[in-house]
């Protein structure tokens, strides 16, 4: 079967699968022009780190299309504005502010507007290539951990829905089952937006991987009876001393693990990691809108006027964390220097 492709430059637009309609309609949408990737983005009809930071890439070089300047200061003003507008959609996932760096640092070393608008492509392409590369080296290595007959537990969306390439936590799970392994997937829903029930189950579904769909309140039960091997989940920002922000709800994952002496590995490429912060608790978390919590899919589940708390993150402390699963290999405690040796 093939697979969708997530992100994808056509005739000058940029192709996205979205995310919001899934698993009920398989709708792909044309953006074309930066400000439209910055809604698609806010708005989650593109998710995942490494997916953001793919999309960021490729809105620059929309956004380096719409420029009309006459001289390359003129250019690169106009650019850092197209920067800041990507910039703002969503604080937490590093790969989004990695993406932009790399992107303006590109600009910045052509000395000609009609260069400079082929090399931000190109550059937006390479990104693509390479995202999808390290979702398949780390997928080797974490496929490592995952023993014949194992059942794993994931949360929330780590696919390639959400890397843009092969996947990331969905990604080692792929390749031992490629590899052969008899393997068995718990997947927890994941509120408030159930991107474990609507698009990892709906990945797995494609991919023939077995898998039993359960509420996040399950996890605890599971793990306290031996039924989970392991648990591997994604991350939108790793930081130096291996602490690690992912969707809301992994702590409390991971934490039940520990209690249960099952191994929790986090997989991400390095792009994804920022030892420019000590600790998670530097990581910003973006708050969401309430209706997210109060309302599922359209229909209302909370009295009207509710007070609502969204952080679309936790952190995990890194003293959960069994190992860090890379593409340049497995970190492991301590992560200090495990991840800088990387």
């Amino acid at each position: 079967m093939s697979k969708p492709k997530v992100i994808e430059w056509v005739s000058g637009k940029v192709r996205i699968i979205d995310k919001t309609m899934l698993p009920q309609e398989e709708v792909y949408l044309d953006l074309a022009g930066y400000r439209d990737m910055a809604s698609a983005i806010r708005e989650m009809r593109i998710r995942g780190a490494p997916a953001i930071g793919v999309a960021a890439a490729y809105g620059v070089a929309l956004g380096a299309q719409e420029i009309e300047a006459g001289s390359t200061d003129e250019f690169l003003s106009s650019l850092r504005s197209v920067s800041d507008t990507l910039a703002a959609t969503r604080p937490t996932a590093v790969n989004l502010f990695w993406a932009l760096e790399r992107m303006n640092r590109v600009a910045e070393a052509v000395q000609d507007v009609a260069r400079m608008k082929s090399a931000l492509l190109a550059e937006a392409k390479r990104i693509d290539v390479e995202n999808e590369e390290a979702d398949r080296k780390l997928s080797g290595y974490g496929a490592e951990l995952i023993g014949d007959g194992f059942t794993i537990q994931t949360h929330c969306n780590a696919g390639a829905l959400a890397t843009a390439g092969y996947g990331t936590a969905v990604g080692v799970i792929r390749a031992a089952h490629e590899q052969g392994k008899r393997i068995h997937v718990f997947v927890d829903e994941t509120r408030p937006l159930l991107q474990g029930a609507r698009l990892t189950a709906w990945e797995l579904k494609q991919e023939g991987i077995p898998f039993t769909l359960i509420t996040d309140t399950m996890t605890g039960h599971f793990l306290s009876r031996g039924r989970i091997d392991c648990v591997v989940v994604g991350a939108d920002r790793i930081v130096a001393n291996g602490d690690a922000a992912n969707k809301i709800g992994t702590y409390n994952v991971a934490v039940l693990a520990m209690e249960n002496g099952v191994p929790f590995y986090v997989a991400a490429p390095m792009s994804t990691v920022d030892l420019s912060l000590s600790s998670g608790d530097q990581i910003p978390i973006e708050e969401r809108d309430p209706e997210e919590v109060t309302t599922i899919g359209g229909v209302r589940v909370a009295p009207q006027g509710v007070k609502v708390a969204n952080p679309a993150f936790d952190v995990t402390p890194h003293r959960y964390i069994s190992a860090i699963i890379t593409e340049r290999g497995v970190a492991r405690e301590p992560y200090i220097e495990s991840l800088r040796k990387l």
